[in-house]
């Protein structure tokens, strides 16, 4: 599944975002999305213009693609029809990219790594140099938008598709009761609700006070793929929304959801969350484009992608990344998600209940001092999909990012003292990283654990 011969973006790229989707490309056969506009095509973009002071048509290409994909154009392409001998950006290229589109920290960040790692100073310094002049483009500013989306009158709405609601629960019933509340009020009525319940002691008397019928599988065992896979396996419907049960939704959620895989095509509708209520959905996620996350508490996915790529890995279970696990292994087999704007969340991520009952706050943070970092699923994640610099960096990057405590990480503030507390807890992060990697060669070793059906 590994990028070896095509050019799928730059390099580069991979310091600041090591895990992104479109590093990849997809196996599939073809137009699937991708990040890259090849020249004969790029007549159809004229606002976008190329930038011709890249030394290379590829980067031309890579960078206008880049542009484009981050302005919601969905670009499509065959890329197995690529030929495999593209040339590469050169390093002066991949600086050029760097420079125009991440803050001037990240060049130096890149610059000072590399040399470390014995990469050729005379090509890196001459880089970094001749992009010294290159400003930072602001990417989300003039994106693409599709007028037609509000008046577009859907078909499949029409057809009044069969939609299951899947919601594992875990000791938070004070919360999942606003949560049905919530769809029961949907302008298009679910067809089922499925709960997956694995709190103990259970109360089944609880569930009597809702109008809308809930399938309800009482589970013993504890595990959010557990949960998920089984939900999957029962659910009657060919779609299937994915939701948590600590949220909040407008009546228009599922309207949207449906709606927004029908206007594009799509396999996937990735919704988009806010933690507080009055919070703006970030910049990126403002607008329509190509998927490159996967939330399990806020997704439409039509059932013929488990069929086609297997159910979520059970490798993942009671750890991390088993939904950007799955989102990655059905962008790689051709499916089209899409980042959905208005299809959006209140994600109240209370501290009781739920998956942070078995001690992971979140990828790089454990409630326990020695436990491994990170997550060992998530380096299994990286080491199963991505080369060996994005293992590197994303490994590096993690285990920095894990010196700062969890209730600090948001502050930028905090970031000097990053180095000095990765110096004063250097021997426990090592031993703590070498527990991830030592288990996540175990799990390599076994495998993936994916169902199908």
């Amino acid at each position: 599944m590994k990028v070896k011969d095509k050019i799928a973006t730059f390099i580069f790229k991979t310091y600041p975002s090591s895990s992104w989707y479109f590093h990849l490309l997809p196996s599939a056969a073809g137009k699937v999305p991708v990040a890259r506009c090849k020249m004969a095509d790029a007549d159809k973009y004229p606002e976008e213009p190329i930038d011709d002071n890249y030394d290379t048509t590829v980067s031309k290409e890579l960078d206008l693609g880049y542009r484009l994909w981050n302005k919601g154009y969905m670009l499509t392409d065959d890329v197995s029809q690529w030929p495999e001998d593209i040339e590469k950006p050169s390093i002066a290229d991949e600086y050029r990219f760097l420079r125009k589109y991440y803050k001037k920290a990240w060049a130096f960040n890149v610059l000072f790594r590399r040399l470390i790692t014995f990469h050729n100073p005379f090509a890196e310094i001459y880089g970094f140099i001749k992009s010294r002049n290159i400003s930072r483009i602001e990417l989300f500013k003039n994106h693409k938008v599709y007028s037609d989306y509000n008046t577009f009158q859907s078909p499949l709405l029409a057809s009044q598709p069969k939609v299951s609601i899947i919601i594992p629960t875990l000791n938070r019933y004070k919360y999942l009761k606003d949560v049905i509340w919530d769809l029961e009020k949907q302008t298009v009525t679910p067809y089922e609700i499925i709960i997956i319940d694995q709190t103990k002691p259970l109360d089944l008397e609880f569930y009597k006070q809702f109008k809308t019928p809930i399938k309800l599988i009482v589970q013993e065992g504890r595990g959010q793929w557990l949960a998920r896979n089984e939900a999957i396996k029962q659910a009657t419907s060919d779609w299937l929304l994915f939701f948590d049960d600590d949220s909040r939704v407008e009546p228009n959620w599922v309207e949207e959801h449906i709606k927004g895989v029908d206007y594009f095509n799509a396999d996937i509708s990735a919704g988009v969350s806010i933690s507080k209520v009055g919070d703006t959905v970030p910049a990126n996620y403002s607008f329509f484009r190509w998927a490159d996350q996967f939330d399990s508490g806020n997704a439409l996915v039509h059932k013929r992608v488990f069929k086609a790529v297997g159910l979520y890995d059970m490798q993942y279970d009671k750890m991390r990344m088993g939904d950007g696990e799955f989102g990655l292994r059905s962008y790689l087999q051709g499916f089209k998600s899409i980042s959905h704007p208005y299809a959006s969340r209140l994600h109240l991520k209370v501290s009781d209940g739920g998956l942070r009952q078995v001690g992971h706050w979140d990828a790089f943070h454990s409630k326990k001092w020695f436990d491994a970092i990170p997550i060992p699923s998530v380096t299994f994640l990286y080491r199963t999909y991505f080369e060996k610099l994005n293992v590197k960096v994303g490994m590096t990057s993690g285990v920095l990012t894990a010196a700062v405590p969890f209730n600090l990480k948001k502050y930028r503030s905090f970031l000097p003292l990053t180095f000095v507390l990765v110096i004063l807890k250097l021997p426990i992060i090592l031993i703590r990283f070498k527990k991830s990697w030592d288990k996540s060669s175990r799990m390599m070793q076994e495998g993936p654990k994916i169902e199908k059906i």
